[in-house]
């Protein structure tokens, strides 16, 4: 994009936004409500994608590391989350379970196999897949094909009302908007504004000179990834109410993670989080407006992306 003439630039927004716009007014003009509820419920399930993509950002995005098991710590994460939930009645020691278990499970992997693949992209992509493949299959073992869905905590259960307009909209799915927030400037202040992420940036950047300067690169690594995965593991709780635990989910926001990361560009957090609400705005959108041809728009935005910014929108320069 950078080798575009300022034409070309104005051309290209005026593509892509002249058509959001006119749609925003029709919709707005033809039925408020239901676009204002429609523009909700895509930021809830961006928030949602943009908690389990952050993970797959580090570990993908920013480390190199190819995990496309990262689904399968969705997964593990949701259901270890719905089996405390159902034992304790405590949803805060859900999160942090399906978050541990799930950061166990990845720093395993990356300590026992993925770090004896670096730089090894095929390698990493055909083990993985193999053992997400497993984990799914371990999964149905243990808890059936039957649809688990966790209950919401107390305080957030039921809607929130006289919200102008909109009327009553689910409380959970708000806090959804919070949770997202909170974890983004989480993650950004910790890759820019800590020795942690400084590190972290520069062992992706040179391996060899960050380990000459006394730092056990392994270990920075090791934490990264078992921190990557155990966001998808927190996802996975947090989905678990508002999506159920069912076989197929894993390889549904593996699909997500990996659009939103293309979207948003490779290793940014703010990408990330502007591919994750892209996306959620795209699905939901689609389902409310346009449900035959939903599936369209994430590939159309995949295509309109990929032509103007191949990094992605926040993607830089290698």
């Amino acid at each position: 994009m950078n080798g575009m003439t300022r034409f070309e630039k104005i051309a290209m927004w005026l593509l892509v936004g002249l058509p959001i716009a006119v749609f925003a007014v029709w919709g707005l003009a033809d039925n408020t409500r239901l676009f204002l509820v429609t523009l909700l419920n895509g930021l809830t399930l961006g928030s949602l994608y943009f908690i389990v993509a952050s993970g797959f950002t580090l570990v993908f995005g920013l480390m190199r590391n190819v995990n496309l098991a990262h689904g399968s710590l969705y997964l593990l994460g949701g259901y270890v989350g719905f089996v405390i939930a159902e034992k304790t009645g405590y949803w805060a020691l859900a999160m942090i379970g399906g978050f541990v278990v799930a950061a166990v499970a990845g720093l395993l992997l990356q300590v026992l196999i993925l770090r004896h693949m670096q730089n090894q992209d095929l390698r990493q992509t055909m083990v993985t897949i193999g053992i997400s493949i497993i984990v799914a299959d371990l999964l149905i073992w243990v808890f059936t094909g039957q649809v688990h869905q966790m209950e919401a905590p107390s305080l957030l259960q039921g809607p929130i009302r006289g919200i102008p307009i909109i009327n009553a909209y689910s409380a959970y799915r708000l806090s959804l908007l919070v949770m997202g927030v909170v974890i983004g400037i989480g993650l950004w202040f910790l890759l820019n504004r800590t020795r942690v992420g400084m590190m972290i940036r520069a062992g992706v950047d040179d391996r060899a000179m960050l380990g000459a300067a006394g730092v056990n690169v392994n270990l920075v690594f090791a934490v990264t990834f078992a921190l990557g995965a155990g966001l998808a593991g927190l996802g996975g709780v947090i989905g678990a109410v508002e999506l159920s635990m069912v076989p197929g989910e894993d390889t549904r926001l593996l699909l997500a993670s990996l659009i939103v990361v293309i979207v948003g560009g490779m290793g940014s957090v703010v990408g990330a989080a502007v591919g994750a609400a892209i996306l959620g705005l795209a699905e939901t959108y689609g389902l409310a407006y346009a449900p035959t041809y939903s599936v369209v728009f994430t590939f159309l935005i995949l295509i309109l992306v990929l032509a103007f910014r191949p990094r992605g929108i926040m993607g830089k320069a290698a």
